[in-house]
């Protein structure tokens, strides 16, 4: 039995008819858009949600925008310190409202953005319009919650430090990148986090240059009024004053040769390989780079060739995985495995070699081809089904490209990928001048 919110979405996409080139947006829903005075622009997304709203704040500010050196880790910090109150809402008072309202309240940092969102019911939307616009505007916290808050970050990044997966995704960030921010991670150099306490000044400049109009968006979904709600939403952040500040990111230089590393983990883990090749920032309208996105699962997914032989058949790996990440700036096409035979490392990565070498020499299955771009579509439709998950799987779209209108420009694009455009996208950016490959091995 289907839910009412699936139905509806599949209604949506049986009457825009099949997927097909032309189609002229595979968005199921209306939008409206509009940027105020201030820079500050405002998506509403009016949709039939049983009374529910989610209310999404993205700042299109993540670690790539920490470029100053010794001052990495920044973004995730203010995720922390945004909680921490105004004076017209201290921390207590936010909190107390958020539970009153029984809201689902959460936030995140990655590399290009960081995201605060709510899911409340519609009622309460003029109330979270008003708690959110004052924190972005007013935030306001003292040299002794700043140094407790600096604490719990460090606390943060040895807990995560205690996981294989960071401690590699940490070494293969820092060797595949010389210059771009792109070389650390999201919590953040340990040295600069060790710094933070005695940042208290900083920490105030790095908020009043990225948490400006002109660099957030506000995404809101669900059961509203959208002409009421972007009246409300004017009127409280209508005054903020812009002043966006751009971060200085050096360009990355073309790598020439392939670098190795090796992570000598302090715990129990089985061997984790992981291979990062260079690939271009997100183009929704370049076809070699959506291409890519379908040579990761063409190549690699759980109905690839090699995929049936390491994991199904020989049972030598216990998963293995491709991501073309999805950035502003160029950056990774990850393959990522865990290998259960530490004496079968250098059989795995034959393997995938020999994966991307048919790849790059031969041209990918015509029906399989288009059998993955029309579940992708599909897929990417269906997980629009509430408000929030709409604003989940749009929120880095919106922060990477500044809107809505790359994720039509993108499923085009897809549809009009040949075989050949596969072929092109593995000779360029599957590379072994091009590529990092880092091993991880724990105690035995």
């Amino acid at each position: 039995m289907i839910s009412l919110r699936y139905a509806l979405v599949l209604a949506l996409c049986l009457a825009a008819g099949p997927f097909a080139v032309g189609d002229e947006s595979v968005f199921p829903y209306e939008r409206h858009v509009e940027t105020l005075d201030n820079g500050l622009k405002v998506i509403i997304v009016p949709m039939d949600s049983e009374g529910l709203v989610s209310y999404w704040s993205i700042v299109r500010t993540g670690s790539r925008d920490e470029y100053e050196p010794g001052r990495s880790g920044f973004a995730h910090f203010f995720e922390h310190m945004m909680f921490r109150g105004t004076d017209k809402y201290p921390s207590e008072e936010y909190e107390r409202l958020v539970t009153t309202m029984g809201a689902d309240s959460n936030a995140y940092t990655t590399d290009d953005l960081t995201a605060y969102h709510l899911a409340v019911a519609t009622e309460d939307l003029p109330t979270v319009i008003d708690i959110e616009s004052d924190r972005f505007q007013n935030l306001n916290y003292s040299l002794e919650a700043f140094q407790t808050e600096s604490g719990a970050v460090y606390g943060e990044y040895r807990k995560n430090r205690a996981n294989p997966f960071f401690s590699l995704y940490e070494k293969i960030r820092e060797t595949a990148f010389t210059k771009h921010t792109y070389g650390h991670t999201t919590m953040g150099y340990e040295r600069d986090i060790k710094k933070m306490p005695q940042l208290f000044d900083y920490s105030r400049s790095f908020f009043e240059r990225y948490y400006r109009p002109e660099n957030v968006i506000i995404l809101v979904a669900g059961d509203l009024d959208a002409k009421e709600t972007l009246a409300t939403i004017k009127r409280h952040y209508g005054s903020w004053s812009a002043g966006y500040v751009a971060p200085e990111v050096q360009e990355e230089p073309t790598q020439e040769g392939e670098r190795r590393a090796t992570v000598h983990y302090e715990g129990r883990s089985l061997p984790i390989l992981w291979a990062a090749y260079k690939m271009d920032a997100f183009d929704p309208k370049d076809k070699v780079r959506v291409a890519a996105d379908l040579l990761a699962d063409l190549a690699f997914g759980e109905t690839s060739a090699v995929y049936k032989k390491l994991v199904l058949d020989e049972q030598v790996v216990e998963f293995l995985a491709a991501d073309p990440n999805m950035n502003r700036d160029p950056g990774l096409f990850d393959i990522i495995t865990r290998v259960k035979d530490p004496e079968k490392v250098d059989y795995v990565l034959e393997e995938i070699e020999q994966t991307i070498a048919h790849y790059r020499e031969n041209l990918a299955d015509e029906k399989r081809l288009e059998g993955l771009k029309s579940r992708k579509k599909y897929q990417f439709v269906m997980g629009l089904d509430t408000p929030d998950n709409l604003c989940s799987r749009l929120a880095r779209t919106v922060a990477i490209t500044g809107g809505l209108d790359a994720i039509d420009h993108y499923y085009e694009t897809m549809q009009q990928i040949t075989a050949e455009d596969i072929k092109a996208a593995a000779q360029a950016y599957l590379d072994v001048d091009r590529r990092t490959v880092a091993t991880l091995w724990g105690k035995k």
